[in-house]
């Protein structure tokens, strides 16, 4: 779909990644561009339009959905991590709270909104993951096993979207320079540089964006098997 003259909806959009989709999405011409955010006042850039959205909120997804019937691409953004080992935390919350906001959450929207995009044309639906998604560390397993989850939550999406002209867009990489990941060490890319990679997604109809060499490399060792993935398997 072309960018230009769209209007969009990113959800986590006043900092970070999300806003980085936000600002992307305006210097390829979107008209508008609705940012979504717990708070609306944390949305400070004036070219954006600040809606009322926690994805957890069903009663305020709803509204969003009814509100903002203009939308044809959405970009599903918003997530968390816990960053909890399954067996050393000392309670499933953690657990849940990942699949809450990362898995029912994503799902929310793009339920409440697989309506408005079939009544502008079909447009597009963004469903932020991670390379996380195609492996797992101890220290993380919360956090992984609930973008897995998102993995293939997309992948249906896109079956059950195909049909209304909706182009589903799943996206992965490894670590980002926001807030989420400001305890790594290690390289870290560029929010802009991701935001890069998926409109230009967008606009050439890929389903899939391995954003980064991160990415790449993982989804490469899938093929090789566990051994392959998890050499320290003995």
């Amino acid at each position: 779909m072309k960018i230009s003259g769209s209007t969009a909806l990113v959800t986590g959009a006043n900092r970070g990644l999300g806003l980085a989709y936000a600002q992307a999405l305006l210097d390829r011409g979107a008209a508008k561009v609705y940012a979504g955010a717990r708070n609306p006042d944390s949305v400070t850039d004036a070219r954006l339009t600040p809606v009322r959205l926690d994805i957890n909120n069903p009663a305020e997804v709803a509204a969003a959905a009814r509100e903002l019937a203009d939308v044809d691409l959405v970009i599903n953004n918003a997530g968390i991590s816990t960053g909890g080992s399954l067996l050393d935390a000392p309670d499933l919350d953690g657990l849940r709270a990942d699949f809450e906001t990362n898995v029912f959450g994503t799902v929310s929207v793009a339920r409440a909104f697989a309506p408005v995009l079939k009544a502008n044309g079909g447009g597009a639906l963004v469903n932020m993951l991670s390379a996380l998604s195609f492996i797992t560390f101890p220290h993380i397993g919360s956090y992984s096993a609930s973008k897995s989850a998102a993995w293939s939550v997309t992948n249906a999406l896109r079956l059950e979207l195909n049909a209304q002209g909706t182009l589903v867009i799943g996206v992965h990489a490894g670590y980002i320079d926001t807030d989420m990941a400001a305890q790594v060490d290690g390289p870290k890319s560029d929010p802009a540089d991701i935001a890069r990679a998926v409109m230009d997604a967008i606009e050439n109809g890929d389903e899939e964006v391995l954003a980064d060499e991160v990415s790449r490399h993982v989804k490469a060792g899938l093929a090789g098997g566990v051994r392959v993935l998890y050499p320290s398997l003995v």
